[in-house]
């Protein structure tokens, strides 16, 4: 211990400096070091000035205190902690405890040898003084159990380091006294408040290989260095060096483990969280969103709902509605629909545009800058002085988990003979905002019967580079490539004949994907070759077709054995090379068996196919019913996006084949003529080579640098090998 020379007056600076050279690093002698912790405390609470004298009483305590230090030299404390080559269990046994002044920890290294015999040596000690209450930064002073779990976290910071430091396989064991601490941990930290919380997760984490147990408060040797001792009391405390007795005896005979139960304490004294509940006035779905799975008789129903409510009213006699429902009476209906789906929807968006006029910044809604029409939420938008419609300028906004948002969603799905999702979402955002709304489209398509048989999986290679005619910008269905379809079943002109066989025969432009479609037919050359006379007079004189040898229809089924002759016979191939070079027209076959040179135009064929099985089926259509489906389906096809649908609502529309073709997507409303403008204000040949111009540029910028990417077969797999099991 120091020596120590007598300083007149003692000061709170003196104390301080003389209590900073009791050094103990591992905290033997815990417990008296603690009083003087307690002892500076004591003057801090008093106010002392740092070279203020202390009172007479204060000066002769702290002497008294330094001069029992002295009595420490006489203490010795063995450094080996029994643990040798005979040893065959170590354990490690800590114990914490706190009191209104101050709180620790002490652990120990139990060993148990051959022999049997077992010992207990000290190890490490770590004391701290409990927090002051200071009214100014309103803290309050901790309360018992606050400070029991202070000492739990100081126990478990003190095991982390002592078994990091002895690195030998050890059992670890807590004790503590307090019941509550012991209900604390043995529960999830989230059931506490905040200050509980935190610690009890912190100890749990660091504990996790030990166990906690409850230990009488009079056998604890923790209570010495929370309470402190005097050099004498602690050189005389055999708890304090070899800890309780029974930790020298077998297992059994140690305190018996329990556990605490929640009843016996109230909820304020276990400081659980409480539970919050927030009174939210919600409208239930009505039950009408229910009734039909179709949005049309959905529809209808409304309109004659709102048809008998307005024949009821005594000042509608004279002007009474009658007859089929009118186009009018379903636009009210569906508006009907619309604002009944937004009151439940967006209640409070509803109010505050009523009263304000916009609605908060929280609300999800703000972005799309809302505005109130006619009892409607629309998206506000920066498009109102475009020449488009008012739909297109300020669509209805729908929430995409509503019921009417899906059954619309739904509706568009089978109007565009099953589209895919951005086809869907891309239509219906002319007239609708659903929020989130490719989930939903992608959730319709996935849910969608027709659609889901219609997806086959097939092995896949990496997907190889783009040929040059595919990079290059062209006009329209300048280099393209064909395909056959079928064959498809016609209905007979009369009931004893058999069904007519017809093909589909599918030109796709290598550039922008527009496709055209014609009606085959048969399989003759003579049919094929008025085909692409029928297409050249329509879309113009092609500089390059591509097409395949059919070898992807070997194996095929009897009823295109037929058409892989076709296609691999000189009597089909040469005259149609030759009618083709009488108009400067390449012709070229993709090389035999390798259906990935032509993957564009199987692709389409794919698309062509799943909207014939899933719009006809097994039906049999009139040769004028066949036109008007492969039309439309044509439509369908030069509408889809080719580039990434945004879903941002002051983006431009996405980029379609039908933009190559009319300038705008084939199934959107035509928009309003530009003839009424005067000709002094623009130059007609400027505005068109302009447009065309910037079309072009998007496809460049937009279209061109998409197609880096591989979107499926991205890696390189092991090709197909005599031996390889396959399902034909």
């Amino acid at each position: 211990m120091p020596r120590w020379k007598q300083t007149s007056p003692i000061t709170q600076r003196v104390v301080l400096s003389e209590a900073a050279r009791l050094f103990d690093p591992y905290g033997l002698a815990g417990p008296v070091i603690v009083q003087a912790k307690m002892f500076l405390q004591e003057l801090w609470k008093g106010k002392y000035s740092w070279d203020e004298p202390l009172s007479m009483t204060l000066q002769s305590q702290w002497l008294e205190f330094r001069n029992s230090l002295d009595r420490l030299d006489a203490v010795s404390v063995p450094r080996w902690i029994a643990f040798g080559k005979n040893v065959i269990s170590c354990e490690l046994h800590g114990f914490c405890d706190a009191s209104e002044r101050a709180y620790g920890a002490v652990i120990y290294l139990r060993s148990v040898t051959r022999e049997g015999q077992v010992s207990v040596r000290l190890v490490m000690a770590k004391s701290k003084v409990a927090p002051l209450e200071d009214l100014n930064k309103r803290k309050k002073k901790l309360s018992i159990p606050r400070l029991e779990l202070s000492s739990a976290l100081v126990l478990a910071h003190l095991y982390e380091t002592v078994a990091a430091s002895i690195q030998i396989p050890t059992n670890a064991y807590f004790w503590t006294d307090s019941t509550i601490v012991k209900c604390w941990l043995s529960s999830h930290p989230s059931r506490w408040q905040v200050f509980v919380a935190n610690r009890v997760s912190e100890i749990q984490h660091i504990s996790r290989e030990g166990v906690w147990n409850h230990v009488p408060g009079v056998e604890n040797p923790a209570d010495i260095i929370s309470r402190g001792a005097t050099p004498l009391q602690l050189a005389e405390s055999s708890v304090w060096w070899n800890g309780p007795s029974w930790l020298g005896k077998d297992c059994n005979e140690w305190p018996k483990t329990y556990e605490v139960p929640d009843q016996q304490f109230d909820s304020g004294t276990l400081e659980e969280k409480p539970l919050v509940t927030a009174a939210l006035q919600m409208l239930p779905p009505s039950e009408i969103f229910t009734l039909y799975s179709s949005l049309c008789q959905l529809v209808r129903l409304t309109a004659w709902i709102l048809r008998y409510t307005h024949n009821s009213r005594k000042i509608n006699r004279t002007v009474r509605r009658i007859g089929v429902l009118s186009a009018r009476e379903h636009e009210e209906a569906l508006l009907v629909l619309v604002k009944l789906a937004q009151s439940e929807c967006f209640p409070i968006e509803l109010s505050d545009l009523a009263a304000r006029g916009e609605v908060k910044p929280t609300s999800r809604l703000h972005s799309k800058d809302p505005e109130l029409r006619d009892g409607v939420i629309r998206v506000g938008g920066r498009l109102r002085h475009a020449p488009v419609t008012f739909d297109r300028k300020h669509p209805i906004v729908l929430d995409s988990s509503h019921l009417l948002t899906k059954l619309i969603m739904k509706e568009y799905h089978h109007k565009l003979l099953h589209g895919g999702p951005q086809l869907m979402l891309s239509c219906m955002k002319e007239r609708f905002w659903p929020l989130c709304g490719r989930n939903l489209a992608k959730k319709v398509v996935h849910e969608c019967v027709p659609c889901f048989r219609a997806r086959p999986r097939v092995h896949d290679q990496l997907m190889g580079d783009l040929p040059l005619e595919r990079v290059t910008p062209a006009p329209a269905f300048l280099r393209v490539g064909i395909d056959y379809c079928g064959p498809f079943s016609l209905r007979p002109t009369s009931r004893k004949a058999i069904p007519a066989r017809c093909y589909l025969c599918l030109f796709i432009c290598l550039v922008v994907k527009a496709v055209h479609i014609e009606v085959v037919a048969d399989l003759t050359t003579e049919a094929f070759i008025a085909a692409l006379k029928r297409f050249i007079a329509r879309r113009g004189k092609p500089e390059v077709i591509f097409c395949d040898n059919a070898t992807n229809f070997v194996g095929a089924r009897r009823e295109l054995s037929e058409l892989h002759r076709l296609f691999h016979s000189e009597q089909f191939q040469n005259p149609i090379v030759t009618e083709a070079a009488k108009d400067m027209i390449d012709f070229k076959f993709i090389p035999a068996k390798s259906p990935n040179f032509g993957g564009l135009w199987e692709a389409a064929v794919k698309s062509l196919k799943g909207h014939m099985r899933r719009v006809i089926g097994n039906n049999l259509l009139r040769t004028d019913e066949m036109f008007t489906v492969v039309t439309q389906i044509e439509a369908c096809l030069n509408s889809r996006p080719i580039t990434p649908l945004s879903n941002d609502h002051r983006d431009l529309e996405a980029l379609t084949p039908g933009h190559f073709l009319i300038q705008r997507p084939l199934t959107a409303i035509p928009e309003p003529s530009l003839a009424d403008i005067p000709e002094n204000r623009l130059s007609r040949w400027q505005l068109v080579q302009q447009f065309f111009q910037t079309i072009w540029k998007r496809w460049s910028t937009e279209y061109l640098s998409d197609l880096h990417n591989r979107n499926k077969w991205t890696r390189r797999r092991n090709n197909l090998h005599i031996g390889t099991m396959v399902l034909v």
